[in-house]
């Protein structure tokens, strides 16, 4: 008895096929070169974008430092010397030495706290960004392909979700905790952050299931599991990946404006936005307590939008 689910799988991606993947005809001349799908095209498009590329080298960077500190700095970040090094100044011709860009109120290195705050920036953003995408991944192809009442419930209680504002929102899921580490901010986040993937991915289901091959593989007896992530995922997460690569340096900033607040990361947890909350206390003696987490944050923030604006331009083909 033949492998059924084998001969769905085989039908459809024939009745699919483009027909430059067919073999060309005896004495047809050369054949031409074969269709290239939405992501070769995608990779070809980003590989010449120079907004890519800066992008990707700058958050490269962020991921080594935040996997392995220890290599830029071996100055403790929590190590404080009051009485030689009190708000001292930048030392800006010993580059990655302890002095390099200052100390701060209590004594420790600027440069060293710039180093190891990153790695809880960065987890926060990547891990927030994880979570919001496989949640609103899955409510919005749920939504989107059973419709009905289905797609009514997950849609109202998408709207009650995306009406709360997301800042203040996090400030009071972030106030009935008494220790807030860097998982507690990661939860807080991802528990109002997901309505904007679950819209996203709901319209792009919706559009992707009207396809031919969709209707080809339900009339061949593939079952909804199958069709699900085997044809609609596929095609419908272009568009998803776009909103979360450019919504992950939005949740490094609300991270960071959160510990800014003192609603966020606190001590002993290394931030950015606790390094930041307080240099403005000394902004008027010391502006290098402020300025350095300021510029790192911006940079981490930008990198990951200018990332998700190249890949954004390579996907829409409205846009080449």
């Amino acid at each position: 008895m033949p492998d059924v689910t084998k001969t769905v799988d085989t039908a459809v991606e024939d009745a699919v096929a483009p027909p430059s993947a067919a073999e060309p005809a005896k004495g047809a001349g050369p054949a031409k070169e074969k269709a290239r799908s939405l992501w070769g095209d995608a990779w070809a498009d980003l590989r010449r974008n120079p907004y890519f590329l800066v992008s990707s080298v700058l958050i490269l960077i962020l991921l080594i430092i935040t996997a392995f500190p220890g290599w830029f700095t071996g100055a403790s970040p929590t190590r404080g010397d009051l009485v030689n090094h009190y708000l001292g100044k930048p030392e800006l011709g010993k580059i990655g030495s302890e002095g390099w860009l200052g100390y701060d109120g209590q004594g420790r290195s600027v440069y060293s706290r710039l180093i190891h705050g990153t790695r809880a920036s960065v987890i926060v953003g990547v891990c927030v960004t994880a979570i919001v995408t496989l949640i609103g991944g899955i409510m919005g192809m749920i939504a989107g392909y059973f419709g009905g009442v289905v797609d009514a419930l997950l849609s109202r209680l998408t709207d009650i979700f995306f009406g709360i504002p997301f800042l203040l929102g996090a400030m009071v899921v972030l106030q009935s905790f008494t220790e807030r580490t860097v998982w507690v901010v990661v939860f807080a986040l991802a528990f109002l952050g997901w309505t904007q993937i679950t819209r996203v991915m709901r319209g792009a289901v919706i559009t992707v299931k009207q396809a031919d091959y969709v209707h080809a593989a339900k009339a061949l007896g593939a079952g909804t599991g199958r069709i699900l992530f085997r044809h609609i995922l596929p095609n419908a997460m272009a568009p998803v990946i776009v909103v979360a690569t450019i919504a992950l340096g939005g949740y490094i900033s609300a991270e960071a404006t959160l510990s800014y607040l003192g609603l966020g990361l606190s001590a002993p947890t290394i931030s950015w936005g606790v390094d930041i909350s307080a240099g403005v206390q000394q902004i008027r003696t010391a502006q290098h307590i402020l300025l350095y987490p300021s510029i790192m944050l911006s940079l981490t923030v930008l990198a990951f939008i200018m990332l998700g604006e190249a890949v954004r331009n390579a996907l829409d083909p409205k846009l080449r």
